[in-house]
């Protein structure tokens, strides 16, 4: 049945993540081509894998697996190119890494997954060829992203000549993110305090931490997947699984249009907008995230399993 859900009225209670998440145990698992693919385990409970997104790793999402360590055995994955996974390889694509989501829930068993953005994209994907989850919470996914190949050129160029902070303004300009005072900048003011907080973010950083200026060449890899997904969202009604469709009230319009689409198309779902939160809401807080509503959201819907 096709559904829509307003987002409930009350939630069981979920105490707000701490400052630091509780410990986690370290695991890998060789993907289909030998790839290390690298995942952090902590709480207890039914299995939840958390696939992360753009600008992010499975340290992103540490104070969300904390809100939900108390009901879950959550996974927190690396996707190719971040943390503890190896590096993207030869024939990289979409395919690879619905390979990589395989073995890590062959892995732990766990047949929950919540994902986010171009990691909902591969989820989806996963979802269609490798029904492996019962339950997915889909955040999401820029199918409808404006000009992905226009902007990917242009990045290319940026981080061919070591422009780190260009390369960032260009793909959080072309994806409408960020702060909005940041919009409406001239550009080469935001070239410079992205370069500013870069500096200090390498500065502060902790042994084994994935900064900003690590993650941004590995921008173009998510370009690829929408680009390979091509905005064919038709596939999708083969999904079995249920799904839910988590947006932010203050997310761009085409992240919303791409959700409605999927909505007229999943045969199982349900749909929840967060008020007040945008595309980071799933991140830490010192990340622009909000992650205690997510974790409510997420909470509510893998619990009615």
């Amino acid at each position: 049945m096709n559904e829509r859900a307003s987002p409930p009225t009350a939630s069981p209670p979920t105490a707000s993540p701490p400052t630091e998440p509780p410990p986690s145990r370290a695991s890998t698992v060789a993907s289909r081509d030998g790839t290390t693919i690298g995942y952090r385990t902590l709480g207890r409970g039914p299995g939840l894998v958390v696939v992360h997104g753009t600008m992010s790793s499975g340290q992103t999402h540490a104070e969300l697996a904390a809100a939900l360590a108390d009901a879950f055995t959550v996974h927190l994955l690396d996707r190719r190119g971040r943390g503890l996974s190896g590096p993207p390889g030869e024939g990289y694509g979409l395919d690879k890494e619905v390979e990589d989501l395989d073995a890590v829930l062959a892995a732990t068993g766990a047949e929950n997954v919540f994902a986010v953005s171009s990691g909902a994209i591969v989820t989806l994907q996963h979802a269609v060829t490798r029904p492996a989850a019962r339950r997915l919470a889909i955040f999401e996914p820029p199918f409808l992203a404006p000009s992905p190949g226009e902007v990917r050129a242009r990045f290319d160029r940026e981080i061919a000549r070591g422009d780190v902070p260009a390369a960032l303004v260009t793909a959080m300009l072309a994806a409408q993110m960020g702060p909005p005072l940041m919009r409406a900048m001239p550009r080469w003011l935001v070239e410079r305090l992205t370069a500013a907080m870069l500096a200090a973010q390498d500065r502060s950083a902790r042994p084994g931490d994935v900064t900003l200026r690590t993650l941004a060449p590995l921008i173009r890899l998510d370009v690829q997947l929408i680009m390979e997904a091509g905005g064919r969202l038709e596939p999708f009604r083969a999904v079995q699984a249920e799904v839910l469709l988590i947006g932010g009230s203050k997310s761009p319009r085409y992240l919303k249009e791409g959700h409605d689409r999927l909505e007229g198309l999943l045969p199982h779902v349900e749909r929840v907008e967060l008020a007040g939160l945008d595309h980071a809401a799933s991140w830490n807080r010192d990340q622009r995230g909000n992650p205690a509503p997510v974790a409510r959201a997420l909470r509510r819907f893998f619990a009615a399993a």
